[in-house]
């Protein structure tokens, strides 16, 4: 059972990473502050490598579908919480379908994609 979890857990990480990325690239203000670009460039980097290693256990459109999904609300989030960017309702509905697409990829989706 574990390994079939390891892969989710990896892609988790992945996720963090990428997500705090975003954020870090957020606050560099187009990479003129130097501490938060750095910091950007060592998650994204390590990002990249997580999913480099989800890849050996999972088929590359299911990672990277559940990968950009989880980002764009993780990211979604950080921006309400950090930067006090409050969506709309209609970027409520997106952001519920895009849950929702995720959800449909890994427990109903044919793995031979």
């Amino acid at each position: 059972m574990l390994k079939s979890i390891f892969p989710y857990l990896v892609l988790i990480l992945a996720v963090i990473c990428g997500t705090a990325s975003n954020s870090f690239a957020n606050s560099a203000n187009g990479f003129t502050k130097l501490i938060p670009s750095i910091y950007s460039i060592i998650t994204i980097i390590l990002c990249m490598y997580l999913l480099s290693q989800v890849m050996k256990f999972l088929p590359v459109g299911i990672t990277y579908a559940t990968f950009a999904g989880l980002c764009i609300i993780g990211t979604s989030f950080v921006g309400i919480i950090k930067f006090s960017q409050i969506p709309s309702v209609s970027t409520i509905i997106g952001l519920m379908l895009i849950v929702s697409g995720v959800l449909i990829v890994n427990l109903l989706g044919n793995d031979q994609i």
